[in-house]
């Protein structure tokens, strides 16, 4: 296929070349209605660009077939039988992909328990009991590896008619699980296998990165243009491989959830990355490696800092590590990653992508360089020197593995659209839970409704809320209060 075209943007241009104008949406028409003060910030080409798909950049009937086109070569980019592109970003995407593989009287769908909140969501949606894979949880650095091959055949094992596996991978952290063993245990069974690699959508393009999920076997694989392209936000594609997911009921499905209105930009803009990493992607992320290495070891050379690589690896720990994603430990400076990010973003003006309680992420793409580079070892370095004169974080109670693990007892469909109560935190304990309950980022939930909430698991929560943890999708952010399945 011809990988120096890029349909939608000749058609987006053409468009423009034409000067065609539509009396449709969106009713700005090209920037021409807009407000001076919003246009001088978000700048006139962000409305010039900014037509209806069909009735506009395409005719009505979408004969110009340039979002097919552009799919097409996606796919053929990649080496994936058929891409999908979304405007809603992954969090769509993988809810497509779920409702997809399961259908009327599913036993089940096997999920890494360290699933993003997205796949909650999925999971309530349709109605599905997840059958969860357990997660290795190191206890010394106090994160979760992707599940083994060994934890999804133990799973498959105690719930042999669940009807697919879900796996996240790479994690928040760059943390990858063994793709090609887990997708080898799930395809002896005649069973898909969905990768969830939102942060893995340049992987395709380089050899030194961990292995991309069609590559290892995955059958459906959603990544985010977004996060590691260079695409907009809420860009997103969904591949797919082989034959054990039906095409039409995968797209079916997304067309259940995707809006009838897409965003032409966001379109757009995957098109012209496929472009760009087909011809220059294997140079950009060379040149982007290359610089996380040197960032990798300044930093390490930092007092008080620690970058965190081969200790993420091993049998019992993950499989690879994308290296573009620097995790630094800050507590040797007495100090917690939340207030790593606050100082960063309040006295150098550096924000960072995630932090916890120890933890702070900082991630390089194709876009940066030595200055950039230089930008983020100044900000830490002055981090450094300030951190002495910083208070001493509030003390956060880290679960021990077990008592992360909670019992679950109804689905979580049935916990969140059932009749729920309110509670003092206190009296929570041995409730079931009707909420989802995320720290973000990154974004996995402690609590997914219908399960049973213990004292340690709250008790994280109050610590954690009092440290700096951001838990945004609760009813009640200050974890003051549970809603939970009225009795």
């Amino acid at each position: 296929m011809d990988h120096a075209r890029a349909p939608l943007l000749e058609a987006l241009g053409e468009y423009h070349r034409l000067d065609r104008y539509g009396f449709t949406p969106p009713g700005h028409r090209q920037g021409r209605g807009v407000d001076e003060r919003v246009r001088g910030i978000l700048g006139a080409d962000a409305f010039r660009s900014d037509v209806v798909s069909n009735s506009g950049l395409d005719d009505r009937k979408a004969s110009g077939g340039y979002l097919a086109q552009a799919e097409e070569l996606m796919a053929d980019a990649v080496g994936a039988d058929y891409a999908f592109f979304s405007t809603c970003g992954s969090s769509l995407s993988v809810k497509a992909a779920m409702l997809a593989v399961v259908g009327a009287g599913s036993e089940g769908l096997l999920v890494g328990r360290d699933s993003h909140k997205s796949i909650v969501a999925g999971l309530i949606f349709a109605g599905v009991q997840p059958r969860w894979i357990t997660p290795r949880w190191d206890a010394q650095l106090h994160l979760s590896h992707p599940p083994s091959p060994e934890a999804v055949r133990e799973t498959w094992e105690r719930y042999p008619d669940a009807a697919a596996a879900l796996v996240v991978s790479p994690s928040p952290y760059g943390t990858c699980a063994n793709i090609s063993g887990i997708a080898e245990v799930c395809h002896e069974r005649g069973k898909p296998l969905i990768i969830d690699e939102a942060w893995g959508a340049h992987l395709p393009f380089h050899d030194e990165l961990p292995t991309w999920a069609m590559d290892a076997g995955a059958d459906v694989c959603v990544v985010s243009v977004h996060k590691m392209g260079a695409g907009f936000e809420q860009g997103s594609v969904f591949h797919l491989r082989g034959d054990l997911v039906d095409r039409i009921r995968l797209s079916e499905c997304a067309d259940l959830l995707m809006t009838t209105s897409p965003n032409v930009l966001v379109y757009a803009a995957l098109d012209g990355w496929r472009r760009q990493m087909v011809e220059r992607g294997n140079e950009l992320l060379t040149a982007a490696l290359r610089l996380s290495d040197t960032l990798r070891d300044t930093i390490g050379r930092m007092p008080g800092l620690r970058v965190l690589g081969d200790e993420l690896l091993g049998r019992e720990a993950s499989d690879d590590l994308d290296r573009l994603q620097i995790l630094i430990d800050v507590s040797e400076l007495g100090v917690s990653g939340y207030q790593c990010a606050d100082w960063l973003r309040e006295h150098r003006r550096v924000d960072v992508g995630l932090s916890d309680h120890r933890r702070v992420l900082a991630t390089i793409s194709i876009a940066d360089d030595a200055a950039t580079g230089q930008r983020l070892v100044a900000a830490l370095a002055a981090f450094t020197s300030a951190a002495p004169d910083l208070p001493r974080p509030n003390p956060i109670r880290v679960p021990h593995p077990q008592e992360l693990e909670l019992e679950t007892v109804m689905s979580p469909r049935d916990a969140f659209f059932g009749r729920v109560e309110t509670v003092a935190v206190d009296r929570a304990v041995g409730r079931l839970a009707a909420e989802q309950i995320t720290p973000y980022p990154p974004g996995i939930p402690v609590v997914v409704p219908g399960e049973r909430i213990n004292a340690a698991i709250l008790e994280y929560l109050r610590t954690g809320v009092g440290a700096g943890m951001v838990v945004p999708d609760a009813a009640d952010p200050a974890i003051e209060t549970i809603r939970v399945v009225a009795e």
